[in-house]
């Protein structure tokens, strides 16, 4: 079998994301899966109704399903929310390996910086946002997500983009607000190796959150930073460097 990837996307995404990084990997002797996460596969204008109460349990729990019955176990890769959703399932033992692309912190982590604050901000005046679907507009994408990349391919993207779960979204943000603990690691039970990947102009997931994850983690965890790289390191101007050091590390580490 072929080594095995699979590649989790985060807050508004489908697999589509991943199309870079899974040419770059496939071209590298990688074998990828990138499920989209539950309720993922709607039309953006058609959210379904139950994905406002979706939990990071539930993507945990499916995406489980789907690692226990390969032949073997893979690496995961994760961007943004999806990171932290990798973390969770390395937390599990369900992987060789864990590559966190600018991940939306664990609990015990503070997340809100004044930056991703106002990136939320319209989402998070509506009443019952946490139990309903959201999605950015254009304006808040390109401000945020797609600062670092060219606003045509950051529009393009964005048309691709569907909801998310108000539910997941408070899990990450308000943390000690949820009785489920959906976004509690505990450092003890992860114990294969993690790389970290933050970027210096991220104004969701800022360098500072991520640094403060990996120490959480430092008895497993590689950590590196892109001076140059916004949020999103999928596909903006430079993500090819960051696929190359990340696949290194995989390979010297998994492969």
């Amino acid at each position: 079998m072929a080594r095995l990837a699979i590649l989790i996307h985060g807050m508004w995404g489908t697999s589509d994301v991943w199309r870079n990084w899974r040419t770059f990997l496939e071209a590298r002797g990688w074998q990828t899966l990138a499920p989209s996460l539950r309720h993922h596969e709607a039309p953006p204008e058609q959210p379904p109704a139950a994905l406002g109460a979706t939990s990071l349990c539930d993507y945990v729990a499916d995406l489980e399903a789907v690692i226990r019955d390969l032949p073997e176990k893979p690496v995961i890769i994760g961007h943004s929310m999806g990171g932290l959703v990798a973390l969770l399932l390395c937390a599990k033992g369900l992987a060789k390996a864990g590559v966190l692309l600018t991940p939306a912190p664990p609990s015990g982590v503070f997340p809100i910086r004044l930056s991703n604050l106002m990136a939320f901000a319209r989402i998070q005046a509506r009443w019952a946002w946490w139990r309903k679907p959201h999605r950015a507009t254009l304006g808040e994408a390109q401000a945020y997500t797609f600062n670092t990349t060219d606003p045509t391919e950051g529009a393009a993207t964005h048309a691709t983009f569907v909801h998310e779960s108000g539910r997941a979204l408070f899990e990450i943000a308000l943390p000690w607000l949820d009785s489920t603990k959906a976004a509690h690691v505990d450092p003890r039970r992860v114990t294969v190796p993690l790389l970290f990947v933050a970027a210096r102009q991220d104004k969701l997931v800022p360098p500072d959150v991520v640094r403060r994850t990996a120490k959480r983690y430092a008895h497993v965890s590689e950590y590196l930073e892109y001076d140059k790289q916004g949020h999103w390191v999928l596909g903006q101007p430079g993500w090819e460097r960051v696929a190359e050091q990340a696949e290194a590390w995989l390979a010297a580490k998994a492969g």
